[in-house]
């Protein structure tokens, strides 16, 4: 047990009560560097017959403690949630416990994030997710997914009815690996969360994604964060926006759509009418991007969060902003962090929240704001303080 932690002789006498555990490798003690421990861990716990969740948190159980756990999986009956993130599980023994899957009725999120899965592994996790009905949360990051398991994991959500969030960040899906996941998408009606982001789709797979949502109504977050995307792939997404009607969340973030694919981007805003949240934070975004989203904002009456910052959006882009702002009602929370507003914008910014009554996050750090900028800000946020995030660079020429 950890130092903290009750002593072995309590958890021995009490084990077969306890309905949420978490065994973690310890700051404090030695890492479970043997297999003995962990498989001797998995079976003391797994005994029972009331154990809802169970944590084993980069306990490194390995492939014996896969198998062993895989045992404990058949006849367990109370367990919904099992983490098992960095834990050396490797795709040979990570099959033997997939195979679980296919019988567990109970198991509702699954994490693995952290062990080398690989599309081998996928091919059965997949396989399971056939016939599994209770699954809803699968993450998946960092597992070492690539096309042929992107294409396995397709087809299983061809047919799975009850799988809702797909976790694959920091994988190598590749765009083939997009393009299949997309078919699926075509067809599969209650899959609502799925995050792509970091598997270098580029914009071929953004493109496949983007046929699949004008069809897709199930779909409400897609995170597709870091993925080489430019402005022809953000031209096929505003297509898809226009006529989308479930996806509530699109981040985008660290992409490369730049002032063509954000024009695109903001047009669809102007029919779309269920997109809330909207990431476009580093995506080379400057003055006629901020001023196609200002005409966008002028009539647009779903989008509640905006997130613009590390773009190069400047003065002129700042005022147009500003008088979408007098018009907006249903913005809540702005972020133009890292931009380049300069004391006019700031000046045009600040001048409308006197009169705008949604706004309540707005972040204007650092934008080569000189000393002018900065009184206006400063003064803004003494009058406003729960609306205007002040963290200044001042810039002097």
């Amino acid at each position: 047990m950890t130092k903290h932690g009750p002593s072995k002789r309590t958890f021995e006498r009490n084990k077969h009560h306890i309905q949420h555990l978490c065994i973690q490798s310890s700051v404090h003690e030695r890492p479970l560097s043997t297999r003995t421990s962990p498989i001797k861990a998995i079976r003391g716990v797994t005994a029972n017959q009331t154990l809802i969740t169970l944590n084993l948190l980069g306990i490194c159980i390995g492939d014996d403690g896969a198998v062993a756990l895989s045992e404990a999986l058949k006849n367990i009956t109370t367990l919904t949630a099992l983490d098992l993130r960095d834990n050396w599980i490797t795709p040979y023994r990570a099959v033997v416990l997939f195979n679980a899957l296919k019988t567990n009725s109970t198991l509702a999120i699954l994490s693995l994030w952290h062990n080398k899965i690989e599309d081998g592994g996928t091919v059965a996790l997949s396989e399971a997710l056939k016939v599994n009905s209770t699954l809803t949360t699968l993450i998946l990051q960092r597992t070492s997914v690539g096309p042929d398991g992107a294409a396995a994991l397709s087809e299983a959500l061809k047919t799975n009815s009850t799988l809702a969030t797909l976790d694959l960040k920091y994988n190598s899906v590749g765009r083939d690996g997009a393009a299949a996941l997309s078919e699926a998408l075509k067809i599969n009606s209650t899959l609502t969360t799925l995050d792509l982001s970091y598997n270098s789709i580029g914009d071929n797979g953004a493109v496949a994604l983007s046929d699949a949502l004008k069809i897709n109504t199930a779909l409400t977050t897609l995170n597709l964060q870091c993925n080489w995307i430019r402005d022809n792939a953000a031209v096929a997404l505003s297509e898809a926006l226009t006529t989308n009607s479930t996806l509530t969340i699109l981040n985008l973030n660290n992409n490369k759509i730049g002032d063509n694919g954000a024009v695109a981007l903001f047009e669809a805003l102007k029919t779309n009418s269920t997109l809330a949240t909207l990431d476009l934070l580093s995506n080379s975004v400057g003055d006629n991007g901020a001023a196609a989203l200002s005409e966008a904002l002028k009539t647009n009456s779903t989008l509640t969060t905006l997130n613009l910052q590390g773009n190069v959006i400047g003065p002129k882009g700042a005022v147009a902003l500003s008088e979408a702002l007098k018009a907006n009602s249903t913005l809540t929370t702005l972020n133009l962090g890292r931009n380049a507003v300069g004391n006019d914008g700031v000046v045009a910014l600040c001048g409308v929240l006197k009169n705008n009554s949604t706004l309540t996050t707005f972040n204007l750090d650092n934008n080569l704001i000189g000393d002018i900028g900065a009184v206006v800000l400063s003064e803004a946020s003494k009058k406003y303080p729960a609306v205007v995030t002040i963290g200044v660079r001042l810039h002097h020429s």
